[in-house]
C-alpha cells in the first residue's frame, strides 16, 4: 500500500515556532488542541505493518486507543525494506512486521538508529506434514524442507534436533547449517527452499519446517502441524516480534498507549484463538 503524502512544513512555519514547538503543536489555532495537551497530529499514531498477523493484531487495538483520544492509521506493506526507511524519515510513528534480530541488523546494515517499544509475538517455526504423517512414519533417507536464509535455515534445523532427528556439532546454535549435522539415523535429506514457497512443496517432501507468517499466508491449519518452536526457546527470545520506533519517541505518550494496547489481555485473547499457536505472546 502506498504511503500517504505527508503534509510539508513551511521553512517559515518551523522558525516561527521552532523545532520543538513543531513538535509540541505550536501555531494550534483551536482550543481543543490546546485542551489536548498538543496537535491533533500527536493524537494519530500511524503505523506500517504486513499484512497478516501484524496489521489483524492492529485491528483489534483500534477502538481501545479510540477511547483514549487516538486515531489508529495501520498502512500495510508488502516488503520488508520500506517500513524501516518510512520509519526513520518520519512517515510512520512506529512500524510493527520485524523481529528484534532484523531490526538490529538493518540498523548496522543502513546506519540508522531505530529501537524497540516493547516485544508483542513470535511466530514459532513449525513442522508441516507432507507426503508422512508423522515423524515416525519417516523413512530411511526421507526429505525435510527447510527455509534457506542463514536465520531460519539454523532454527529449523534446532527444532528437528529437538525432535530427536538429527544432531548438530556442539556450539552450532542459531548460525547452524546442514553441514553441522554430525549425527543423522535416518539419512534425512535436508532441502532447502525460500521461506515462501514451503506450504507448496508440502506435496513433494515428507515434511517441511515452514514460519509462522508464511503458513497463514498460504492457509495452513497450525494445529496440524506436528512440532513447534517453544515460547521459551532461544529463538523466541532473539526473534520476538516488536513495536519499531525513532528513539526520541520511544518513551512518547502516544507510543507507550500503543504498546500497552497490544500488551493487553484483549490481544493476547485474540491471538491465542485466532492464530492456534502460529503466533504466540511474549508478555
Amino acid at each position: 500500500m502506498k504511503l500517504r503524502n505527508v503534509v510539508k512544513i513551511s521553512l517559515a512555519a518551523a522558525l516561527a515556532c521552532g523545532a520543538l514547538g513543531l513538535l509540541a503543536g505550536c501555531g494550534s489555532d483551536g482550543a481543543g488542541d490546546a485542551a489536548a495537551g498538543g496537535s491533533s497530529d500527536d493524537k494519530v499514531i500511524k503505523v506500517g505493518a504486513s499484512p497478516a498477523p501484524h496489521a489483524e493484531i492492529l485491528e483489534q487495538v483500534k477502538d481501545q486507543l479510540a477511547e483514549e483520544g487516538y486515531t489508529l492509521e495501520i498502512q500495510e506493506f508488502s516488503d520488508y525494506v520500506q517500513p524501516n526507511l518510512a520509519l526513520s524519515n518520519g512517515e510512520l510513528d512506529a512500524n510493527y512486521f520485524q523481529h528484534i534480530t532484523y531490526l538490529e541488523d538493518f540498523d548496522a546494515e543502513r546506519g540508522l538508529d531505530l529501537v524497540s517499544a516493547g516485544g508483542i509475538h513470535f511466530e514459532p517455526l513449525c513442522v508441516y506434514p507432507g507426503k508422512s504423517a508423522s515423524f515416525e512414519d519417516l523413512a530411511d533417507g526421507a526429505q525435510i524442507a527447510v527455509p534457506n536464509d542463514a536465520t531460519n535455515e539454523a532454527r529449523a534445523l534446532l527444532l528437528l534436533q529437538d525432535q530427536g532427528l538429527i544432531k548438530l556439532k556442539d556450539g552450532a546454535g542459531l548460525t547452524a547449517t546442514k553441514n553441522d549435522i554430525v549425527e543423522n539415523p535416518k539419512n534425512i535429506e535436508i532441502v532447502e527452499a525460500e521461506a515462501a514457497v514451503l506450504p507448496r512443496t508440502l506435496t513433494d517432501v515428507d515434511l517441511a519446517v515452514i514460519n509462522g507468517n508464511y503458513a497463514i499466508g498460504a492457509g495452513l491449519d497450525p494445529s496440524t502441524a506436528i512440532a513447534s518452536e517453544e515460547a521459551d526457546s532461544e529463538a523466541a527470545e532473539k526473534y520476538v516480534n516488536v513495536i519499531a520506533v525513532r528513539p526520541a519517541d520511544k518513551d512518547s505518550e502516544k507510543i507507550q498507549a500503543l504498546v500497552k494496547a497490544l500488551q493487553s489481555d484483549t490481544v493476547k485473547q485474540y491471538i491465542d484463538s485466532t492464530y492456534d499457536g502460529a503466533v504466540v505472546t511474549t508478555f
